[in-house]
């Protein structure tokens, strides 16, 4: 409902939301490419050179094994950054001794590595005892979450999620909070539609040249065009009223399963 309302602002003021949160910073945001899991190092290799020639800096994975990890590694070679999203599968002791198993990947972040992703104390243990940047986020449910992870040390990377946190408008109060505790801030986006885009216009008014998650799953449609593809590792900022992009209503009705609903 949040990012709908900023839709309706930015329309109403005939200006894209990210005008309406103090105006762009760049008409393009840099992007990684947000792989699924593989499992297999083969697989891994391939796709992880395929996205750094296709012009990505920066790749984030979701495996777990360290050989699909080294794998990445030599795929996408010694000048891409690589992440690992691990999505809380670990106690503190696991994920201290797979965090030392990674160190040869040479991890720009690690992320989620604990269970249950309420335990801050335990992440904050891992960032403390480990040698690589700890990163997490997507599990929380707003601002309060985001301070508690600041005040106990857990995280050196946040990363809000614009739809789970409650909107544009709690995704600035965090955004403020991460500054203020001299944190950074890296937004959660494993979305194709109206939160992608809200994370688009947030990335692009930060003061900082933020990353913006960019999942690498081709579809066949979508009914957002190619607005939201990444080219060359960067996504165009939308120049339109509100949230910039409307959807094609009639890929909505031609894939539907249910009833469509539209307030105007």
């Amino acid at each position: 409902i949040d990012i709908a309302l900023w839709d309706i602002a930015g329309k109403r003021a005939g200006l894209p939301v990210s005008d309406l949160l103090g105006g762009a910073r760049r008409a393009e945001v840099r992007a990684y490419s947000s792989l699924m899991r593989y499992a297999n190092p083969a697989t891994v290799e391939r796709i992880c050179a395929e996205r750094a020639a296709a012009g990505f800096s920066h790749i984030k994975l979701h495996e777990h094994s360290i050989d699909a990890v080294m794998a990445a590694r030599r795929g996408a070679g010694p000048d891409v950054a690589i992440m690992n999203d691990v999505n809380c599968p670990w106690s503190v002791a696991e994920a201290l001794a797979m965090e030392k198993a990674y160190r040869p990947a040479d991890l720009y972040w690690l992320e989620e590595p604990v269970f249950p992703p309420e335990d801050h104390l335990g992440l904050a243990r891992v960032r403390r005892e480990g040698q690589t940047r700890i990163a997490a986020g997507e599990n929380g449910a707003g601002l309060h979450d985001f301070v508690d992870k600041f005040t106990k040390g857990s995280i050196d990377i946040a990363q809000p999620s614009v739809t789970k946190i409650g909107g544009i408008t709690e995704m600035r109060k965090i955004v403020a909070a991460a500054e203020a505790h001299s944190v950074e801030l890296v937004p959660h986006c494993a979305y194709y539609g109206p939160g992608n885009l809200a994370s688009i216009h947030v990335v692009a008014s930060l003061s900082t040249d933020t990353l913006l998650e960019n999942i690498y799953a081709n579809l066949e449609d979508s009914p957002y065009g190619d607005a939201m593809l990444a080219k060359d590792g960067k996504v165009r900022v939308p120049t339109g009223p509100g949230l910039g992009v409307e959807p094609d209503m009639a890929k909505v009705e031609k894939y539907r399963e249910g009833p469509v609903i539209v307030i105007e």
